[in-house]
């Protein structure tokens, strides 16, 4: 699946989790996926435990991330010595 259709599946609106980035049609958010990602969560545990997700919704959230950090810029609060 390419990325603009992974990105069709993240859905953000004010309504539904005070308007964090959502997987379509639920009420998991993109920074909860991650998170579990990150805690060495698998795929396939994740599916597990939220059947009505599939494997596209997961990579969408990691889309979505990557894209979202792509189009931030990033200001040093502390410049660093050199």
């Amino acid at each position: 699946m390419e990325r603009k259709e992974l990105l069709e599946r993240i859905t953000v609106n004010p309504k539904i989790m005070v308007g964090k980035p959502v997987i379509k049609g639920t009420r998991l958010t993109v920074q909860f996926i991650l998170n579990l990602l990150a805690n060495d969560a698998e795929i396939k545990e994740i599916i597990e435990e939220y059947p009505n997700l599939v494997k596209d919704d997961i990579l969408a959230c990691l889309v979505y991330a990557s894209e979202t950090l792509e189009n931030t810029t990033f200001m040093p609060i502390i410049e660093e010595a050199t």
